[in-house]
């Protein structure tokens, strides 16, 4: 997903409304990167601009004329790997006073502190409007982003603030996307749903449909209103590797020992998830840990933590090694791991038969798990490991969002909570890990 971006096809649509836009959107970061553009509009390289995460910051920047006149920085760091981000940018070119050209919300907080805040003159053109070459995911085919995106609306010559596409929940408190959203497009506006199967269309009613410029685009079932687990870029011990799709797949350093942990924890309630061995070794180790994996050792053989090896099939509990306890895996094989917190129960499958005749529907057949280290994180969070020293691994992961790496479940197995897809059935009374699963 690296490489991913959009291009706008919608040339000849018409001129865009002076140089005055909103856009709104939301984003789930995956990795901290240099540069990672949300959208863009080219002219040449003297005539552009972009709104980025940069060094992870906020960002707008563009030339005019060769002129280097828009430099817009936020002081805040955006590094959260959890979270959804609701950003909106109102810009309007046309306004006498410098500083109402450009305006920065997030989550409905307008960003008022400013690295570095270097406004467009007044009346300077709208590239991210006023260019057919606008691309969404990246700049000039460059600067990609990695992460996530949902509901992106490009408002041509009329500035909405954050509350008309987002509100308070009453009942949560938090920020949500709005279910109906009422707004003036303008000739070169678009909303993009990027649904299943249509992901590239223009629901605003304009036609103003995008291509997939390069690589993959996926429809997850991650959404702001529902955010699910993913690994954490942020939690990993000695992790000289890699982390793609959205942090849903792994690719291990291949001289040394990795670890790295989960986004979400869990301390109550019964959840499923599924990990792919998609390349490499299967000594690594995919289970649960109560332990940061920054302050742990290397492998994940220690107590507060239950992992499958897939070499001889080693169940270790606790910091307790039993060889030969399950079915070895390899490369293909997908790993199911069921965890019960509420019951401090276990349960590993490999290709949905469950290893020693375990049933977590009925909760036999299960290995004890102690309750989450207070000294340590008070969660248990779904982990990785890999002990290979000469050559690295690729595992990808689902915790519910429907895909291993880019492609889709092959055959969704049955979830009675409707919360996720997975391959393999979910058992029953388990849930997969997400905002949704947690406060259910």
């Amino acid at each position: 997903m690296a490489t991913t971006y959009l291009q706008s096809d919608f040339a000849g649509t018409g001129s865009a409304t002076g140089a005055k836009a909103t856009y709104s959107f939301w984003v789930k970061p995956a990795v901290k990167d240099d540069r990672s553009t949300f959208v863009s509009g080219y002219s040449d390289g003297n005539n552009y601009m972009k709104f980025r995460f940069a060094n992870d910051a906020l960002t707008f920047y563009g030339n005019h004329s060769s002129s280097n006149n828009l430099n817009i920085e936020t002081n805040r760091k955006f590094r959260d790997p959890a979270a959804w981000y609701h950003i909106v940018l109102q810009v309007d070119t046309t306004s006498a006073v410098s500083s109402d050209r450009v305006k920065l919300y997030v989550n409905n907080e307008q960003q008022t502190s400013f690295a570095n805040s270097t406004y467009p003159s007044q009346n300077d053109p709208l590239y991210l409007t006023s260019q057919d070459d606008v691309q969404i995911g990246a700049f000039n085919n460059t600067e990609h982003f990695d992460g996530q995106m949902s509901q992106f609306y490009c408002i041509d010559g009329t500035l909405y603030a954050p509350s008309t596409f987002a509100e308070t929940d009453s009942t949560s408190g938090f920020w949500i996307a709005k279910t109906s959203v009422s707004v003036t497009y303008g000739s070169k506006g678009y909303f993009l749903k990027f649904a299943s199967g249509s992901p590239y269309a223009d629901s605003s009613g304009n036609s103003n449909d995008f291509t997939l410029g390069a690589g993959t685009i996926t429809s997850l079932k991650d959404t702001p209103d529902n955010n699910f687990c993913t690994m954490n870029p942020l939690d990993n011990y000695y992790f000289g590797g890699t982390f793609t799709n959205a942090n849903n797949t792994t690719e291990s350093p291949s001289s040394t020992y990795a670890m790295c942990t989960s986004t979400l924890g869990m301390a109550s309630g019964k959840y499923y998830a599924e990990a792919k061995l998609q390349a490499g070794y299967p000594q690594l180790k995919f289970g649960i840990t109560s332990k940061p994996a920054w302050t742990s050792n290397q492998t994940m053989s220690f107590s507060g933590s239950t992992c499958y090896s897939g070499s001889d099939g080693t169940l270790v509990l606790d910091g307790v090694t039993t060889t030969g306890w399950g079915s070895t895996f390899s490369v293909g094989d997908i790993i199911g791991i069921a965890v019960d917190c509420d019951n401090n129960k276990i349960y590993f499958s490999v290709n949905g038969t469950w290893q020693n005749s375990a049933n977590p529907s009925a909760g036999t057949g299960s290995e004890t798990i102690v309750a989450p280290s207070t000294t340590d994180t008070g969660n248990y969070y779904f982990s990785w490991s890999d002990n290979k020293t000469d050559g690295g691994s690729t595992m990808q992961y689902n915790f519910g969002q429907g895909y291993f790496g880019t492609t889709a479940v092959s055959t969704a197995g049955t979830n009675a909570s409707n919360n996720g897809t997975f391959e393999y059935d979910v058992p029953t009374g388990f849930t997969a890990l997400s905002t949704e699963g947690l406060n259910t």
